[in-house]
This record gives C-alpha cells, structure tokens and sequence, in this order.
C-alpha cells in the first residue's frame, strides 16, 4: 500500500528546487547515481520506487539528462549517462548500417 501511495506521489506535481530541477527529476538522478548498490534487477526497483515501467522511467532519464539543470545538480553523473546513451546510439546505428561498431 505504501508503494501506491509513493507512485502517486511521485506523479503529482513537483516542487522546483533551487537547482532547477523538481522533485521527481532529482530522485530520477539520485536513483541512476545509486542503482549499481541495488539488491535486487533495476526493473523491478524502478517499479517498486517510480511506480512506472522501465520504459517510461528511461523516457524520463533521457528527458532529464538533456537539461541543463541536470548536469548542474550532478555533472559527473550526468556526462557519464550521456556518454554512454551515446555509444549505445552509435552502436545501434552502425548495426543498422551493416557495420562494426
């Protein structure tokens, strides 16, 4: 019951913070700087902390890391996120193309 009340909570409206990004935004981070120290899959710790799929919790990550805000609150973090978004992009792209990534 607990874990409903969060994901409500979670997709209410979010206060700003005074780096700019609001509340959902900045637990989306925090959780990414955390998530190697997880007990249990990724998966199934963002639908038990979010409350929303995998998917839409990458939609919003990638959403997040675009701004400028994010990479004020947590720069290393998110350089590494966008490097790594990255090579998985040229990655995809190259074995479209038929080539070695």
């Amino acid at each position: 019951m607990l874990e409903r009340e969060r994901s409500r909570a979670t997709l209410a409206p979010m206060e700003p913070h005074p780096s700019g990004l609001d509340e959902r935004s900045r637990e989306v981070l925090d959780f990414e700087r955390e998530a190697w120290k997880l007990s249990v899959t990724k998966k199934r710790a963002i639908r038990e902390r979010f409350g929303f799929s995998p998917g839409r919790y990458h939609q919003l990550l990638h959403r997040v890391i675009d701004r400028p805000e994010a990479l004020a609150y947590d720069p290393m973090l998110v350089r590494r996120l966008r490097r790594v978004r990255e090579a998985r992009r040229r990655a995809r792209t190259a074995s479209h193309l038929g080539l070695q990534p």
